[in-house]
């Protein structure tokens, strides 16, 4: 089975993927936790120099992993706010960004959660976390990069959330860009997970550029192909262990409807942060090892103290970016000059 960025790599192989042609094209990026998206741009040829985190213990990972140029470790609002910033900035290819995305999960409370203030994670700020959106246009309103790309959930594409979408199309125009939205599988991009998002891909209107054109249609990957089988990791609590044993493979576990018992023969279900993905023949979680190659994270990646299913769960998978990516380069940017 070949796949143009292989989902099974160490940091070691080196940047960019075998075949790929460094081009030194610059990406700076928000929210970006533990880095999955620089290290898409990378295996794509991208050089990623930094961005912004607002947890210190993930900016902390994202350093030791990426030694990036530029680290603020802060709130988006606070780096709007800088009237000083590196000129480099001022010239971006690409401003990438994942706002977080928990109000507008199928998963979550959805509309409850709306315009409320809600700290994302133990240490970090009160945010309104559907206006983050907002503010990451902003940005990309001051900086005027040629290319924007802004990921999140499918559920923006549902319900109510048609409305916010629409809101943000039009702040992108505002803002200066002509929009396209996608709605892409991981799955059908060489990762073993399958993994839906919305992408919003604008470009710079001065640049009048053709419309992209996205296909992607590798070889699934089934979970049988990163399975280690019997080995010694996490024993299941007993409360756990009977759910686990009358749970039916590749069905869910105890009465959380994320908590799956994985089928060795169909691409593993989305991997999210707070939620169990176990062994379908051997009581245990899967291993760090799995979780990485599940979401193409490098097998020596440094996950410090953080656990590793949160940071790959809250990641867009390296891979994928690296398709988006690598084609957003073949269809835009090779036909620049200058």
């Amino acid at each position: 089975m070949s796949h143009r960025f292989p989902y099974e790599w160490n940091f070691t192989d080196g940047y960019p993927a075998k075949g790929i042609e460094t081009h030194g094209l610059k990406v700076f990026g928000t929210f970006i936790c533990g880095g999955g998206s620089t290290m898409g741009y990378k295996l794509a040829g991208f050089d990623h120099i930094g961005g912004v985190e607002i947890d210190p213990k993930v900016a902390e990972v994202y350093k030791t992993n990426h030694n990036p140029k530029h680290l603020y470790v802060e709130d988006i609002r606070d780096f709007n706010k800088r009237t000083e910033l590196p000129k480099e900035l001022f010239d971006l290819d690409i401003l990438d960004g994942s706002p977080p995305c928990s109000s507008f999960s199928m998963a979550g409370n959805r509309e409850k959660d709306w315009g409320k203030e809600k700290v994302f994670r133990e240490g970090q700020a009160k945010q309104r976390l559907d206006d983050l959106f907002f503010d990451y246009i902003e940005l990309a309103k001051r900086l005027q990069p040629k290319v924007v790309i802004a990921e999140n959930v499918k559920g923006m594409l549902q319900g109510n959330a048609k409305a916010y979408v629409k809101k943000i199309k039009a702040s992108f125009e505002a803002a200066g860009y002509v929009v396209q939205l996608f709605l892409l599988n991981a799955a059908s991009m060489g990762v073993p997970q399958k993994r839906e998002r919305v992408f919003f891909v604008c470009q710079r209107k001065d640049l009048k550029l053709p419309k992209l054109e996205f296909s992607f249609n590798e070889d699934t990957i089934p979970f049988r192909e990163v399975d280690e089988g019997i080995v010694k990791h996490k024993e299941l609590s007993k409360g756990f262990l009977k759910d686990w044993t009358v749970a039916k493979i590749g069905g869910s576990v105890g009465k959380f409807f994320s908590n799956q018992k994985v089928n060795p023969n169909e691409v593993l279900k989305t991997i999210a942060s707070g939620t169990y993905k176990l062994h379908w023949q051997y009581p245990r979680e899967l291993t760090n090892s799995e979780f990485s190659k599940c979401g193409s994270y490098p097998l020596d990646y440094n996950f410090k103290k953080i656990e590793p299913k949160y940071l790959i769960g809250m990641s867009v998978p390296p891979v994928m970016t690296a398709q988006i990516s690598h084609q957003i380069y073949l269809q835009w940017f090779s036909k620049l000059v200058g």
